[in-house]
């Protein structure tokens, strides 16, 4: 029997624009923007277990360290008692165009879950989608997404943005020529020089990094892309070194860094190693000044450049109408447990100096895990326990909060 070969073609397109369409509701279609470019830095934290690759870990705490008008998922508590091997701090995606425009961005994170954000955003994952999932983020397929973003093509204006009375690390970001944004919401518009985000992730980090006693650390790349740049930073009391690396294509020993740098000298060695990447000058320094206080307190840690196609892997990224170029760079902070640390940590517990302790903040959980796991010594297995089982009663007591 012969066909209408006229009617079969139109019941082929017919079937392909019905299984198309319901795809394309709500997109705009791969379309471009060639005036429009996007540049995204954040941070990667993660903490160095006995083997140097990054372990689960809990901080203990929530978003205390953000101003009150950024959004969470669910309570404060709801984030502090969310294991996983690495958090992603502060990414912020600002876009730059002549001309008035509007955008549409999503943000996949397919092994983690968005836990803070501003503006409103129209997507995210809910929170019982990570209490069905039993905190298990890599059964989470989280993201985020904001629709019908304007620009204001004035980049030289100031908007009225949201401030509180205290200083906040959060605003340092906005020290950028960047256009200004608004989101629209129900209770009025939100505007913000970029669109903010943080999240909770499980997966492998590129680096493997361990001490070789006092006199180094040997650093591996675990990735296929080369790590363009590291440094190994030390902090102890008011004295602080660190030690500048090239790019890592598979391993590297980096010697321990004398004692007698300044923080000076480091954020302007790091503003260049991250304009050297592609952000804009007052990009870097924006970003350096919002994590200064952190990146550079008591301990040691490795600094790196995480590779862009690592980010767009874990953390993909998409705009519509696509930018003509799009530059992420991220910062990867991996926590060391170096025996100076290993030996602040034994002589405050054995002095019960809880001021010490505190230095060392939300890592103490994973650097007493690692300590007691190398600990021979009985006397102080057994201070190691104790403070560890201090900090299980702290996780119950934040499990229960965020249950309730």
């Amino acid at each position: 029997m012969l066909r209408n070969p006229l009617r079969t073609s139109a019941l082929l397109i017919s079937a392909v624009v019905l299984f198309v369409a319901p795809r394309l509701a709500g997109h705009r279609g791969s379309s471009a923007a060639p005036d429009l470019t996007a540049h995204e830095w954040g941070t990667f934290t993660s903490v160095a277990g006995r083997d140097g690759a990054a372990v689960e870990w809990l901080p203990l705490t929530g978003s205390v360290d953000l101003p009150k008008f950024v959004e969470h998922l669910g309570p404060i508590a709801f984030k502090a008692g969310l294991r996983g091997t690495v958090r992603i701090e502060t990414p912020v995606l600002y876009l730059y165009s002549p001309n008035e425009t509007s955008v549409d961005v999503n943000v996949r994170f397919p092994k983690g879950v968005i836990t803070e954000w501003y503006p409103h955003a129209d997507r995210v994952q809910s929170a019982e989608a990570v209490m069905n999932a039993g905190m298990k983020q890599q059964r989470v397929d989280g993201g985020i997404g904001w629709s019908s973003v304007s620009i204001d093509a004035a980049s030289q204006s100031q908007p009225a943005f949201p401030r509180e009375p205290q200083a906040d690390r959060y605003y340092a970001a906005r020290e950028t020529s960047a256009n200004p944004l608004e989101i629209k919401t129900s209770a009025g518009p939100q505007r913000e020089k970029f669109l903010f985000y943080r999240g909770v992730g499980s997966f492998r980090v590129p680096v493997l990094a361990q001490p070789e006693g006092d006199a180094a650390v040997h650093v591996e790349n675990l990735g296929e892309a080369p790590i363009p740049a590291a440094i190994l930073f030390e902090r102890r009391g008011e004295k602080t070194g660190y030690r500048i690396a090239g790019a890592i294509n598979r391993q590297l020993t980096i010697t321990a860094p004398e004692l007698s740098s300044s923080i000076d000298s480091l954020s302007q060695d790091l503003v260049q190693t991250l304009i050297a990447q592609g952000l804009f000058a007052d990009e870097a320094r924006a970003m350096v000044k919002t994590w200064q206080d952190s990146w550079f307190e008591e301990g040691s840690r490795l600094l790196y450049i995480l590779p862009q196609q690592f980010i767009d892997s874990v953390l993909p990224l998409s705009i519509e109408p696509a930018p003509s170029k799009t530059t992420r760079v991220f910062v990867g902070r991996l926590e060391l447990v170096t025996p100076a640390t290993h030996r602040a940590i034994e002589s405050a517990l054995a002095k019960n100096d809880r001021a010490t302790l505190a230095k060392y903040g939300r890592f103490i959980e994973p650097i007493l895990t690692a300590i007691k796991q190398s600990e021979t010594d009985s006397r102080k297995s057994a201070l190691l326990q104790k403070e560890l089982d201090a900090v299980a009663n702290a996780e119950i007591a934040l499990e229960v909060q965020r249950r309730n």
